[in-house]
This record gives structure tokens, sequence and C-alpha cells, in this order.
């Protein structure tokens, strides 16, 4: 599979997977962003892509930097679609009590990319039983 990338700015880091076995491929920061506790920016990555038809790239929170420095994506999970061309821009929120300063070329999140099928929708009287049935919410454990 290929995943074509148009750099938007000529100092703009490429993607890349950390190792061999990395599911998801390293973003940076295309600029300087400083985060203040509780605070959120929209913060560039100098890149445009061409995601494969069928696919979605998902971008995921960093472990490391929410771990250690409570750096999140702001919507939880980003996506980008199969059509979309435009930069990518990656929303992050400082859920801890220190500021935080992201600096350009560091690595801000995860891009994965996972198959998106579309279904047909249909609307039905009646959906299958399964032993579970309509129990949520914390019904299948403690």
């Amino acid at each position: 599979m290929e995943l074509q990338i148009k750099k938007i700015r000529e100092d703009a880091v490429l993607p890349r997977y950390a190792t061999e076995g990395a599911a998801g491929m390293d973003l940076c920061a295309a600029a300087e962003v400083d985060l203040p506790p509780m605070g959120h920016a929209l913060v560039p990555t100098g890149i445009a892509l061409a995601v494969p038809a069928g696919y979605g790239a998902f971008l995921f929170a960093r472990s490391g930097l929410a771990i250690k420095h409570g750096v999140n994506l702001r919507n939880g999970v980003g996506v980008v679609d199969s059509d979309y061309r435009g930069e990518v821009m990656v929303g992050l929120m400082n859920l801890s009590d220190k500021p935080y300063h992201v600096c350009k070329g560091e690595r801000i999140c995860q891009l994965v990319l996972i198959a998106t099928p579309q279904a047909e929708v249909r609307v039905v009287e009646e959906l299958s039983e399964t032993q579970r049935g309509e129990g949520g919410f914390g019904s299948t454990g403690k």
C-alpha cells in the first residue's frame, strides 16, 4: 500500500514508523505552540495526504506525551478521510496543571491507516438476538 504525502511546508518532518513492528507513524509539529494548563491548540504538521481509497488515516495520542505530560488529542481520535487533501492539523489539549511547549519537529501523535468499508444502511423492525442483548455500561463485568 502507498501513502502519498505532499509537503505543505519546506521543513516539515515526514511521518515515519519508529520500529519495524510499529502500527502507527509518528507525526511531527511544523510549528512551535504553547499549551497552557487545560489549554488547547490546533498544531500544523506541514503535510497533506492522499490516503488510499477504502482507508482512513486515524490520529492517536502518543502514550509518552499523554502519560508524562498530560498532552492528548482534543477530540480523542482524529480522522483524515481519503478524499481530504488539506494540511493535516492536530488538535492537542494539555490536561496537566503545568504549561507545555510543543517544539517544532516534535512527535505529537501517531497516524494509523485503517480499512474503512462503507456499509449499506438498512432499517429493520427487529435485530438478531445475542446472549448479551441490551446490556451495556458495565453489564458484562464489574
